[in-house]
Order: C-alpha cells, then sequence, then structure tokens
C-alpha cells in the first residue's frame, strides 16, 4: 500500500495540486469576507471538482467543471429551502440519489455530475445551511470552481503531458439488468433505509449514515465488491475517529493547526483513493473532524455518533445489493475476464498484422485497453482474495487468475514494443501462433458446454528461441492454457507440438 507503483509520480503531482487548489478555494473565500459556512462550502466544492472530475480529454474535463453548477444551484437552493419539511426534503434527496446514480451511463461527465448533486445536497445538511445563506454559498461555489480550474487547467495542468486513463464501460445490458439502472434502485433503497435508521441514532446528523450508503456505490459493480468497501469504509471511519480523537479534539478548532492539518488530509484523500480505500476514508473522517472543530461543535461523543451512522449506512448499502436486483461476484467477475482475454487475443492479431507489414495494424491501443480492463478483473475479485473471505479454494483461485492475467499482460506488452520496431523480422510461423492464441481465448471464455468440450491449444517452445515474438506468444499460450485450471476447473491439458 505504500509502496504502491506511481509511475511518473502522477499521483504525487495530482495530491500536491489538490491541496494547492483547494487552499487557493479557500483563501479567496475568506479575502471575500465570505462566512465560515460559505469558506468550508467553497473547499468542499473545489475538492469535489478537482476529485471527480475525471473525463479523457482536458477540453472534456474543463467542460464538466463548468457544467457543476448547473446541477449544484439548484440542488442548493432545493436543499436549503426544505431543510425545515423533513419529509419532503427526504424525498427529494431519495430522487436526487436515483437521478445521480442512473446519469452514470453516460459516462465520466454523468457519474462526476451525479456525485456533485449529491454531494451539494449533502453538504447542506452538514452545515445546516438555510435560505438566507444561499447567496454567499452560490458565491463561495462560483468562486471555488473558478479558483480550481484555474489551477488545475492552467497553472499546473498534469493532464495536457499525461493522458488519462479511460475507464472501460460497464458490461451491456437492458431494462433493470443494464448496471446503471439496477444500481440506481439498489443506492436508492440504501440511502432510504440509511435515512430511517440514520435519524433513529440522531436528528441532527442522520444524514452521514446516507453519505455512507452512497459512497460505497461508487465504483462498484457486485454484491461482494459492494460489502467489501462497505467494510472498508466502516474500518477506516473507525481507524480514522481514534486518530481524531487524539489529534482533532484536543486543538478546539484552533484556526492555523487545523487548516494544515485539513491540507494534510486532503493531500491523503487524493494520494491513497487510488490504493486503499480503508486510508482513504482515515483522511476523509479525520479532515471531517477537523471541520467540526472549526465550526464549534466537535467533542468525542460526536465522533462516536459518527461510527454509528457509518455502520447504518454500511448496513443498508449491504441489504440493498443482497435483496434488491442483487448481481453476483461471480457474473461480475467473469463478464470482466472475458472482455480482458478477448482484448489480449486482438492485441496479439494486430500485433502479428504488424509484423507481416501491415502499416494499418496497431496492437499499443489493445495495451493501452487492457490496463484499465485488468484493473476492473481486480476490482471484482477483490472480496473472493479478501483475508475475511471464508472460502480458502476460491480464494487461492482468484489469486491464480490475478497472476496469470498480469502474466498474459507482460506478454502483450512485450509483442506490442516488438511489432513497433520496424526492424522486426516478418516471420509466416506468427500467424499459427496467433490462430492459437484466439483458439485457447475462445475456449476459455466460450459457452460453458463449449468450454467441457474444448482443450486449450498450446504450442510447445519453438526450436528457434531466439525469436523475441514467438517467445512472448509462447509464454502468451502458456498462460492461457494455465488459467484453464481457475476458469474451469479442469485439470491442466499437457503441451503439445505445434
Amino acid at each position: 500500500m505504500f509502496m504502491a507503483p506511481d509511475p511518473g509520480l502522477v499521483r504525487l503531482r495530482i495530491s500536491l495540486r489538490a491541496v494547492l487548489g483547494i487552499g487557493l478555494a479557500v483563501a479567496l473565500s475568506e479575502l471575500a469576507g465570505l462566512s465560515l459556512p460559505a469558506s468550508i462550502t467553497g473547499g468542499l466544492t473545489a475538492l469535489l471538482a478537482l476529485f471527480t472530475v475525471g473525463d479523457a480529454t482536458v477540453r472534456g474535463q474543463a467542460v464538466t467543471t463548468a457544467l457543476l453548477p448547473a446541477v449544484g444551484f439548484p440542488v442548493l437552493a432545493l436543499a436549503a429551502v426544505l431543510h425545515a419539511v423533513p419529509t419532503v426534503r427526504d424525498a427529494v434527496w431519495l430522487a436526487v440519489v436515483l437521478g445521480g446514480v442512473y446519469a452514470r451511463r453516460w459516462g465520466p461527465r454523468g457519474h462526476a455530475l451525479g456525485i456533485f448533486a449529491f454531494m451539494t445536497f449533502f453538504i447542506t445538511q452538514f452545515l445546516h445551511a438555510v435560505p438566507a445563506q444561499l447567496p454567499q454559498l452560490y458565491a463561495a461555489m462560483a468562486l471555488s470552481l473558478a479558483a480550481s480550474s484555474t489551477v488545475r487547467f492552467g497553472a499546473w495542468c498534469i493532464e495536457r503531458r499525461t493522458t488519462a486513463p479511460v475507464a472501460p464501460a460497464p458490461p451491456a445490458g437492458r431494462g433493470l439488468a443494464r448496471p446503471t439502472t439496477r444500481q440506481a434502485f439498489q443506492a436508492t433503497a440504501a440511502c432510504a433505509f440509511a435515512i430511517a435508521a440514520g435519524q433513529v441514532l440522531s436528528h441532527e446528523r442522520w444524514y452521514w449514515a446516507v453519505g455512507t450508503a452512497w459512497w460505497i456505490f461508487v465504483n462498484t459493480s457486485s454484491r461482494g465488491e459492494t460489502l467489501v468497501r462497505g467494510f472498508r469504509r466502516v474500518l477506516g471511519t473507525v481507524i480514522g475517529i481514534a486518530v481524531g480523537l487524539v489529534i482533532a479534539v484536543p486543538l478546539e478548532g484552533a484556526v492555523a493547526p487545523t487548516a494544515a492539518l485539513v491540507a494534510v488530509c486532503v493531500f491523503g484523500i487524493f494520494y491513497a483513493a487510488a490504493v486503499s480505500y480503508t486510508w482513504m476514508m482515515l483522511a476523509v473522517t479525520v479532515m471531517a473532524g477537523l471541520l467540526y472543530g472549526l465550526l464549534g461543535v466537535l467533542d468525542p461523543a460526536l465522533l462516536m455518533l459518527r461510527v454509528l451512522e457509518t455502520g447504518a449506512g454500511a448496513l443498508g448499502a449491504a441489504l440493498a445489493v443482497l435483496l434488491v436486483l442483487p448481481v453476483t461476484t461471480h457474473a461480475t467477475t467473469d463478464a470482466w475476464i472475458g472482455r480482458a482475454l478477448h482484448c489480449v487475443h486482438a492485441c496479439t492479431s494486430e500485433a502479428a498484422a504488424r509484423l507481416a507489414g501491415s502499416p494499418t495494424a496497431d496492437p499499443a491501443r489493445y495495451v493501452a485497453e487492457l490496463e484499465p480492463l485488468l484493473g476492473k478483473v481486480r476490482l471484482s475479485l477483490a472480496p473472493l482474495v479478501h483475508p475475511l473471505a471464508p472460502l480458502r479454494a476460491r480464494r487461492a483461485r482468484a489469486r491464480q487468475v490475478v497472476e496469470l492475467l498480469d502474466r498474459c499482460a507482460q506478454e502483450v506488452r512485450g509483442l506490442a514494443s516488438i511489432a513497433a520496431d520496424p526492424d522486426a523480422s516478418h516471420d509466416a510461423r506468427l500467424a499459427a501462433a496467433c490462430w492459437r492464441v484466439q483458439a485457447a481465448v475462445e475456449a476459455l471464455t466460450g459457452p460453458a458446454a463449449a468450454r467441457d468440450e474444448v482443450d486449450v491449444p498450446v504450442a510447445a517452445a519453438h526450436p528457434s528461441g531466439g525469436e523475441q515474438a514467438l517467445t512472448h506468444l509462447h509464454g502468451l499460450e502458456q498462460a492461457l492454457q494455465a488459467l484453464a485450471v481457475p476458469l474451469r476447473g479442469r485439470p491442466q491439458p499437457q503441451l503439445t507440438t505445434a
């Protein structure tokens, strides 16, 4: 976790940029003479804009950022106006939840706008905002978006030199089987439970349960992923509360040290997000405690209530994924593994065509596509490889699948790099080797009946092992052949001579 790779120090630079952008947003809000709640709103707005906007291009990111007020301003007004009408307020928030999750079908832009709409409602509850405060809250939101955008797109535009990874589209479906539709109903059910349970625990801080339920459904697609994410959120919150008791409570809202520690928490949120949800939640929890200290309402009892509210939200999410249109971890994993294997085959075919002299063949684009697909496979298998997973045999098979797919990716990258060399030899044997790879992928991803009838064809090492392309293809065939064991549960067939 601490040694997680950071190629090009991209995570480090993005985290430092977030501290700079959010710091500038808060500073401008204070210089403008806005109230403390407005300044906090501005800081959280900048954090959300920098954290959630993830379009593939800089232009797309700028457009999405510009659209944030279009959903944030009306939601802010509704939440403030309905603050004194709890029944209507709760119903409207559930509608925002449903629409926010459903909007994910429109890709990164819909995802970011949906999160921003939800969090705007949440921030209003956090600050207990009322209509009289709306002008200052609007000003803080607009000023902060301008400040964070100046840093992101002007002073420090990391994305201009670093291609942002494009998240693969979720498996297709129709009606209630469509992932975004199914998850919209699950999240709404979870948040409805969280509203009820949260208000039983506290009439003032009930919204933490709703926030927990919502965020557990971000970037998950199966019940296993959701349950593991809920566990990690609770764990991160508990650790964060313990840290908050030692750090936040003794400060008693002192401005300078609190601001410095909030900056550290912001850095931790951005730096840990890609590698550890638990550590990210620790940073979020400590930051929330520090903000409560600034507002003058922090005490140990409030932090303990936060744990209970988080548990209620996690319970709501667990019940929703188990009872409302459930999707098993196995089904999700099979879908992502199949897409990764087909991408391996496509890259192999393109590399062979390039080595055969085709000027239009480009395996590099499939290599780039394979990386995020493997990330989705790891995410979907996370519940099975979790230390608390009860089935040891399934855990071992899941780890084997990850290792073998990583080996496939390594061989594919090597093959693509050779194909990019204009002096690489054009060997007719590549066509036969690529056919065997195609047959292997079809045997692993075809219908279950076909899988039982077809053995994975694997070639023995070619006598002239000096040809690097054939060496990579042979390694790829071996990895695909080995995948037959964890994916199909069959004994590994012997290698045959090509």
